[in-house]
């Protein structure tokens, strides 16, 4: 997980840091579950257990928190990305050959679900980038410019070698939405999901048995965009 932000080598983090960290820690739930026009600066400090004017000498103001908050997003998915599919940063290197390629993307999917499932934090993070999709802001724009972009460009080069399609095909780029949003909907429909399944809660187990079913989908997928010429 990316921490906010980088800190000194010392035992332990300065008091600004810490606060600094727990205001965007705060803003980030209650930006998700209420709204960045629902929720109040002083909330947030409460939640955060900080003093208001924190804030101000922090971000300026509440919309420098809101973009606080993306950036710590991006962070984080940047290092969700790192682990699963190689940095986002300067020019990818593609894997060596389609089998490698079909194991990256296998085995990127499952870091994402498990990061999706089973990470609290996810809920969180999940619930700010919807609201900010239905009325984008500045800081969706920190958001997509951080991380889904590249991120997705990135899948995209992954599976040109994996089956032979061009990664920026108009295909190639539907089908990489589809297999990000088989992650996704576990989280946004989550108890949903655990209604229907009987789960008490989302944790390792339910990630893992998420994460067959959707390797078996990619799988089946792969296995029938392989040499084809569509």
């Amino acid at each position: 997980m990316a921490t906010l932000p980088p800190r000194p080598s010392s035992t332990e983090p300065p008091a600004a840091d810490t606060t600094r960290a727990a205001l965007v820690r705060a803003a980030l739930t209650l930006f998700g579950s209420q709204g960045f026009e629902g929720t109040s600066t002083r909330e947030v400090a409460a939640l955060a257990n900080a003093n208001i004017g924190s804030i101000a000498y922090h971000f300026g103001n509440k919309e420098g928190l809101r973009i606080a908050v993306a950036d710590f997003i991006a962070e984080t998915m940047q290092t969700i990305a790192l682990q699963a599919i190689g940095g986002l940063d300067g020019p990818a290197a593609k894997p060596a050959g389609a089998e490698a390629a079909r194991a990256q993307l296998l085995t990127g999917l499952e870091r994402l679900i498990a990061f999706i499932i089973a990470r609290p934090e996810a809920g969180d993070i999940v619930r700010f980038v919807l609201r900010e999709m239905s009325q984008p802001s500045a800081a969706l724009d920190r958001i997509y410019n951080g991380v889904f972009e590249p991120a997705h460009r990135r899948l995209c080069l992954i599976w040109e070698e994996a089956t032979g399609e061009p990664a920026e095909s108009e295909r190639t780029r539907l089908t990489v939405f589809t297999l990000l949003g088989q992650a996704l909907y576990f989280r946004i429909g989550a108890e949903v999901v655990k209604r229907r399944m009987g789960w008490e809660t989302f944790g390792e187990a339910e990630a893992g048995k998420v994460a067959d079913v959707v390797r078996d989908n990619l799988l089946t997928i792969l296995s029938s965009r392989i040499g084809s010429d569509a």
